[in-house]
């Protein structure tokens, strides 16, 4: 139904999947078609504007993990930085300083 050309044409997938649950008799389909009928003017919706919810859905997903995982922590900077890390955020990191040169110095 999402890859229909128009929002005509993603009403007949609709009206065409009702028709296969209605004659599968399956409860578990006859549960998702009701789901669907609670949603469909929002599902239709995306037939108008193109836009999709589905990227946010997924960082809210990861964010609830993370929250989940970390609970207890303390330091609220070191939460962000988790949910940064685990966001799949680039960031430029400064090289860490030398300590030593190549060879290895010899201690007499």
């Amino acid at each position: 139904m999402y890859a229909a050309p128009n929002l005509q044409r993603a009403r007949w997938h609709l009206v065409r999947f009702y028709e296969y649950v209605a004659e599968a008799e399956v409860p578990e389909l006859t549960r998702l078609a009701t789901t669907v009928s609670r949603w469909e003017q929002e599902i239709l919706s995306f037939h108008v504007t193109r836009i999709s919810t589905g990227p946010v859905e997924a960082q809210n997903l990861v964010t609830e993990k993370i929250r989940r995982i970390a609970h207890g922590m303390r330091n609220f900077e070191n939460y962000r930085l988790r949910l940064l890390l685990h966001s799949g955020v680039q960031w430029d990191t400064r090289p860490t300083a030398r300590i030593r040169g190549r060879s290895p110095r010899l201690i007499a």
